[in-house]
């Protein structure tokens, strides 16, 4: 029988190495960036809310947002609207004075279960903005994720 004798440093640098090796081999996955409410319009003017240049950077990439599930119309809707502040009516179903100035519809990749409206949910999704009219729903949108989805936090 051999015995082979390793002394300490030379079992430190082997431990540290094979900590380290599978960061060289494999980074991490980039996590999409957070884009928070206040971070949406840029400025409020005569001509209304103009877009701040974080949301024109972002458009197109996969985002993250953290907010309320407003009531949806419907329960089989492929969409919802999140909110900054919890709601407990559909916002479609009050008056102007009672809309939320802090919104983005979320179209889902696939169908989800809802949530109770105050719970705090994270979407990611593409990114969308500038008007658009949804066929379907005849609902027009000023901010969008696209490919959705969302988990409680």
């Amino acid at each position: 029988m051999t015995l082979i004798r390793i002394s300490r440093r030379d079992a430190l640098v082997g431990s540290l190495a094979a900590l380290a090796a599978p960061a060289f081999l494999a980074p991490p996955a980039l996590a999409a960036p957070m884009l928070t409410f206040d971070d949406l319009y840029g400025s409020v003017g005569v001509l209304g809310l103009a877009f701040s240049d974080k949301v024109k950077q972002l458009a197109g990439q996969e985002v993250t947002m953290r907010g309320f599930m407003a009531p949806p119309l419907k329960a089989e809707a492929a969409f919802f609207v999140l909110t900054e502040i919890p709601m407990s009516i559909c916002p479609f179903c009050s008056s102007d004075s009672d809309w939320p100035d802090n919104i983005v519809v979320v179209y889902l990749d696939a169908k989800q279960t809802f949530v109770q409206p105050n719970t705090v949910i994270e979407v990611s999704g593409t990114l969308e903005y500038g008007p658009w009219t949804d066929p379907e729903t005849g609902f027009v949108s000023l901010l969008r994720l696209r490919g959705a989805r969302f988990s409680a936090v």
